[in-house]
């Protein structure tokens, strides 16, 4: 059964109204069955936590779900939210999807996975371009599974005074710990640059070689995900700490235009070739795409058209395009 310093956390979080911590000392009692043989025992405690986020979200009446915050030092290092989106509610191609659905599946079997000393998947590296869709994926994965998203918050952890980013590392896995949830730590290249770039100083290696021993004995129940949009930047060691490496690429022409007829095809005029204008917006990014088409709908809202041409999309890519093409020069 549970110890001594996990009753006294689920009495304390009960006590004090903290429910994600509630639940997240009632995984870590459900692994801890798993880890002494109780397979039984422990899927049976996991489902019994599942059903209570469940009953909660019911009882929402669709509200945003209340949780506990970050306190203290950690309320300048991290930004949670409770997600709602769904895997269903991105456009993914055929061997992310089946990557992500991998870990979704490993995540709720978690207890009968550790019942047999094996670890699901939980430490992940997003790669790819801006606006490919990483960040999103952070917030499908603690959607799918009822959980925080906590997001790192570089401007408060990185700093310039010796040895204090390091602290601040610390402080962020013992969350891990405490509070069970998805940590994001994006543009991870920040703090996991190559240890012999010509123009990195000693505490760049100092913070590195901190995250490379925290990642790697982190044996908490949390997921721990980096986000790069430079993957050639970071040290060669990283790669190893990681369970999964999710590459992320710009959308082709059936991805485009599916992006599209799902986002458009209700007000669009019926003779739309969705091919002919995913042929014209190749090289647009998801995140460039959907801002393309909310400007379309925009537009047919404030000017009372019921219908818009396709004459009238395939100009609003192009305008996405020229201003993609400007900022990508003064970057």
């Amino acid at each position: 059964m549970a110890n001594a310093d996990q009753l006294k956390a689920l009495l304390q979080s009960h006590l004090e109204g903290d429910e994600n911590r509630f639940y997240s000392v009632a995984m870590q009692v459900a692994a801890h069955e798993a880890k002494r043989g109780h397979g039984k025992l422990a899927e049976e405690l996991r489902l019994l936590v599942d059903q209570a986020k469940s009953r909660r979200s019911l009882t929402s009446d669709n509200k945003a779900v209340p949780i506990s915050k970050p306190r203290g030092e950690l309320a300048n290092l991290l930004s949670v939210s409770y997600p709602k989106f769904r895997l269903g509610d991105m456009e993914l191609n055929s061997e992310l999807e089946q990557q992500l659905e991998r870990i979704i599946r490993e995540q709720r079997h978690a207890a009968e996975i550790l019942s047999h000393g094996l670890s699901p998947r939980r430490k992940l590296l997003l790669v790819g371009p801006p606006g490919t869709g990483k960040t999103m994926t952070a917030s499908v994965l603690a959607g799918e599974l009822g959980l925080p998203l906590f997001q790192v918050r570089l401007d408060g952890l990185i700093t310039k005074f010796m040895g204090e980013t390091a602290a601040k590392l610390r402080q962020i896995f013992e969350s891990t710990h405490s509070s069970r949830g998805v940590y994001f730590f994006d543009e991870f290249d920040a703090i996991g640059s190559q240890r012999g770039l010509a123009n990195e100083v000693g505490e760049v290696r100092r913070i590195l070689n901190s995250f490379l021993q925290m990642i790697e004995q982190d044996d908490s129940h949390s997921l721990i995900i980096g986000a790069t949009n430079h993957p050639e930047i970071l040290d060669n060691a990283l790669f190893r700490r990681f369970d999964d490496l999710l590459h992320y690429e710009l959308p082709d022409e059936a991805n485009i235009a599916n992006l599209l007829k799902t986002r458009l095809y209700r007000v669009v005029l019926k003779n739309t070739s969705w091919k002919r204008l995913a042929n014209k917006a190749l090289g647009l990014s998801y995140a460039e795409l959907t801002r393309a088409t909310d400007e379309v709908r925009k537009t047919a809202l404030i000017e009372r058209v019921e219908k818009i041409s396709e004459k009238d999309v395939a100009l609003a890519l192009e305008e996405r395009r020229k201003l993609s093409n400007r900022l990508h020069n003064f970057t």
